[in-house]
Formats: C-alpha cells, structure tokens, sequence
C-alpha cells in the first residue's frame, strides 16, 4: 500500500471538522511545541481524535478500528517487539498468509510507515486507531510477563548456589546492576497493570510460582528457574529491613515503592515452606485516592440508610465480612465523610492502610503490648468525637468500644461475620454484656464484592433450569422475567468475562423489638423480628439487583451467597 503525503489542516477545514481560523491558531502554537498537528487540534479541543482519524481513514481509503471491539489475533501480536510497538505507536493486530494487518496511531507519519515494513517480513495493509487504545492493547497484550521469564533466567545464570546470602545484594544496589531488582520491578509494575492485590511468590520443587489475585481471584506464573526464590526473599526482606539471617519463622513488614506512576504501600508476610519460604505482599494503591460513600457502589436507597447511621452522635456501628470483602474501603469512605474541623477523629488500626489528614490514626504494636484495648482506653482520653476500632478482636476491646458507644462516641468496627445478624449474636458470644450491646449497637452493614461483567464481551444468557429453580423458590422470580447477562471472555478481561468488582450490602437497623430480644439473648427472636422489618434486604437480594441490571452474572450471585442453602435458610 502506498500512503500519499496530504495536508492534514486544508483537508479538515475542507471537511469542515475545523475552521480556518483554528488551522491558523494551531499553526501558529505549532511553531512554539513543534507537535504534530493532528495531536495538537486535539489537544486543543478543536476536533475529537475519533472524528479526525475518521476523516483520516477515508481520505487515505484505510480501516478505522475501534480496537476495543475488535478481536485482535494474539500471536500476530508477537511478530513485533514491545520495543518497537511502542516506539512506533502501532500494533500488529491479524496475520494474513500475504500480509499483516497493523494499526498505527498516525498513518500520516510516512517515516514510521517505512520502518514498519522494514521491521515486518510481510507486506502491510494499514488501519488507523485512537493512540490510548493502541497504548492500552500494547500493555494487556505484552503485560511484561516475557520479561519477567527472561530476567528470572538472567537471575537463574547470575546466582550461584550459595550467593543467595551474600551482604552484596543490598536494597541500594541500583535496577541497572541487579537482575533481582529488574525482576521486582517488572513484578510490581506488571502487578499494578493488572490492578492485582496482592502477590503470592511460592517456591515448590521444581518451579516458582507467582499468582496474582486480580478481582478476587488468582492468576498464576509459573517460573522454571525455582533456585531464584532465596534472592527475591532476600531482597525483600531488606526492603522491609527483616531479620534475614532467620528463615524459620514468619515475618511480617511494609515498605512503599513507586511503580507506574503509582504510589504503592507493600505489607508483606514471609512464611517458612517445604521448599524455601513463601512470601504473600498486599499491595495498597496510596495514589487512587479514597472512595466516597456514593462512588462505593452502594443503591440509593441503602446509602440513605448509611447516611442515617452516620449522622448518630453516638453508639456503634460494624461493618461485617470475610477478608478482602471490601470493609476496609467502606469504612474509610465513612470516615471521609465525618471527617470535618468540627470533629475529632481517631483511628486504632493494624495496621493503618490508608493516612488521611486531619485524621489521628494510632497502628498497634502487640510486640511492646500496643493492643486495641490498651489504645482504645488512652483514645477515651484524648475528647474523640468518632473512634475507629480495627476490628473487634476479644471480649475486652468489645467492652470498652461499647462502653464509648454509650458515652457519647460515635465507634466505626469491622467484625467478621458473614452477615449483618450474626454480628450482634457474635459480640454477644465474645462475652459483651447484654445490656450495653442493647443500648449501645445502631447498625450492622454487612458486605461482599462481586466481579462485573466485562461491558466488551458481555452477551444475553439463559439460566439453567438448577438455577431458574431457585430463582423461583427463593427469590419468587419467574423464568423469563429478565435479561441476564455474562461475560464471554475476550483480550480486554483476560478471556474471564469479568472486569473490576463491585460492591453487595445488607443493612441492619435493629428496631426496639431487637434490641429487647438481644437483652434477653433471644436469638431466635432477634432474627424472625430483622426478617418482619421493611428496611431489612439480605445480601442474596442485593446480589440478585445486581445480575438483574446486566452488572453482575447469575454465577457470581451463586459464588458469592455460597449455595442455593444459604437462600433457604434465610428466607
């Protein structure tokens, strides 16, 4: 194909995408930036990039791909470097017995024409796509796993078999002499792509293993070079600055990088195993920001209710769920909402995850016997007007919490439980006095994430008739009555049909008819009077609101409520 120079600006004004007095303001700004000029109209807000590589593309009698529908075949990818594809802007998308189909960002650029053909061993037939999809398709596409293999096999030809515990593999050694460190750094921005919370490293007989969890679930490496663990462990350890002569019990410790542009809170667990020692590292994204209450994901009418909790003076409040079922998230939304000059707040955590200013956080040490119940007595002392307490951990710090509730605090916990009605039954069983618990609990918020369905792969689906069964039984939903939806799989979610989490509540507002049950540890009753109150939704009906709107799947409903039992139990 042959690509004839044209004068980009005469042809918008002739297209009347732009006018002449915009070519000539752009032309004139040329002259100070030197951009090209199609970047700089759009920079400049005179024409959208969409519009002007349309015009583009029939000018030139090419294809304009919107390349997030588009099914790009993943091994023609490969016939170019990553070097190469981000240098050039362009991406090999299908191969063709006589030639590759490749978009480029700017098909006007005559001279990264020219080196796309010298670089390729075929001929080309060129398309056009906005740059950020073609940047964003470089990054799923290459996603620096093959770096990672290739330094994990310089590493593996670098180390000898007892240069693992050297003094000269130190945390001031720089990327450019360490194969170690490259390899951490590929690890964590390749983790961050992904938006991964956390890394397993796991050393077995052979192999290494790296699995990610993204969405809540995980996604493994596996690494032939298995001798490189006690280097990563090694090097880890320093970050954190542990003991790294002991290798036989576990370790826990944080340290912070910066990894594309993001700044990352590292807490980091080692373990001894069978074959080395495991390290797991939740990574805590500083640089996102914290969530507001209404960008949690959370109905109007719950976050009403929510609003309604927080805006109590005084008792307590739990945020109940299993581990990474997002409690942490909401809590912290919370608190930005209380947090004003008006108030003063005070946080006991272990340990504290995200700083928030005007904010006194307290992380507790159990080593030097900085426990929740120690702080939290020296908190009362400090005129807090909201305190919150990490979790409710033992009868004690149980107590004291609600003894603030009852004074005059407003107290934000998290317990794990797997709902909202077994939250007041448990701190009645850690041995919380009936009486307080009565006087002093305003609400429970239990929660869960549930994965979203991929909006680039999402299709109509048809329950099974298992499911349409309890559909019916349960949730009294008739086959036919909606449209639900799932994830096919494809390149943008990694071929899981699925693309970020959302969140799933059950609030609990206990009437007094609960509390006098709670008094008398009336469980029974506690729970038949939560199911005749009309504000009272469980988690399986807020899941099911989702997949009924297209955002969550009939099969993360079943996942998340656990069995079709659960529903039965509760209804």
């Amino acid at each position: 194909m042959l690509l004839n120079k044209i004068r980009l600006g005469d042809l918008l004004v002739e297209q009347k995408a732009i006018t002449e007095k915009q070519l000539m303001e752009a032309l004139s700004e040329q002259k100070h930036n030197r951009q090209r000029l199609g970047k700089l109209l759009v920079s400049l807000g005179y024409i959208q990039e969409k519009q002007l590589l349309q015009i583009l593309a029939k000018q030139l009698n090419i294809k304009y791909i919107e390349l997030v529908s588009f099914k790009v075949n993943t091994e023609a990818v490969t016939k170019m470097s990553e070097t190469h594809a981000r240098r050039l802007r362009a991406l090999v998308i299908d191969e063709a017995a006589d030639h590759f189909l490749v978009v480029m960002a700017d098909p006007t650029d005559l001279g990264k024409y020219d080196q796309l053909q010298e670089i390729l061993s075929k001929p080309i037939e060129l398309c056009v796509a906005q740059e950020s999809e073609i940047v964003s398709h470089i990054d799923r596409f290459y996603r620096s796993g093959d770096e990672i293999f290739d330094l994990a096999g310089a590493l593996e030809e670098d180390l000898t078999d007892d240069s693992f515990d050297l003094p000269t593999l130190n945390e001031n050694v720089s990327n450019d002499e360490a194969p170690v460190a490259k390899f951490l750094q590929g690890l964590f921005e390749q983790a961050m792509q992904l938006k991964a919370s956390d890394i397993h490293i796991e050393p077995d007989e052979k192999v290494l293993r790296v699995r990610m969890r993204v969405d809540g679930q995980l996604q493994e490496q596996v690494i032939k070079e298995n001798r490189i663990v006690s280097a990563l462990v090694l090097r880890l350890k320093l970050m954190c600055g542990l003991d790294i002569s002991e290798k036989r019990v576990p370790q826990d410790g944080r340290f912070r990088i910066r990894a594309k542009n993001h700044e990352v809170d590292i807490r980091l667990s080692t373990m001894p195993v069978q074959h080395g020692e495991s390290v797991v590292m939740r990574l805590l994204d500083q640089s996102a920001g914290l969530l507001k209450l209404e960008h949690t994901g959370i109905e109007a009418s719950l976050l009403k209710e929510i609003r309604t909790l927080l805006s109590f003076p005084h008792g307590l409040i739990l945020v109940t769920g299993p581990t990474g079922s997002g409690k942490t998230t909401t809590l912290y939304a919370a608190l930005s909402e209380l947090n004003s000059p008006e108030r003063k707040i005070i946080t006991i955590e272990d340990p504290v995850e995200y700083k928030l200013s005007r904010v006194n956080q307290v992380q507790v040490n159990t080593k030097i016997d900085l426990t929740f119940a120690k702080v939290l007595r020296a908190v009362l002392r400090q005129d807090p007007d909201v305190i919150l307490i990490g979790e409710m951990r033992d009868q004690e710090t149980a107590e004291i919490g609600l003894r603030a509730a009852v004074t005059g605090h407003l107290v934000l916990s998290t317990l794990h439980t797997n709902d909202t009605l077994s939250a007041a039954i448990r701190l009645a069983d850690m041995g919380a006095e009936p009486y307080l618990l009565a006087s002093g609990l305003r609400g429970v918020i239990a929660q869960r994430l549930v994965r979203r369905i991929c909006q680039f792969c999402a299709q109509d689906y048809h329950p099974t008739d298992q499911e349409n069964a309890w559909l019916e039984k349960y949730l009294n939903h008739k086959e036919g009555d909606t449209k639900w939806r799932q994830g096919k799989g494809c390149v943008q979610c990694n071929n899981t049909g699925y693309t970020g989490r959302a969140a799933i509540f059950e609030i609990l507002i206990p009437n007094r008819e609960m509390l006098d049950a709670i008094r008398r540890l009336d469980y029974d009753e506690f729970i038949a009077q939560a199911y005749k109150t009309d504000t009272f939704t469980p988690l399986s009906t807020s899941a099911i609101n989702l997949a009924k709107k297209g955002v969550t799947s009939l099969e993360e409903v079943l996942r998340v409520c656990e069995s079709t039992e659960e529903m039965s139990d509760r209804s």
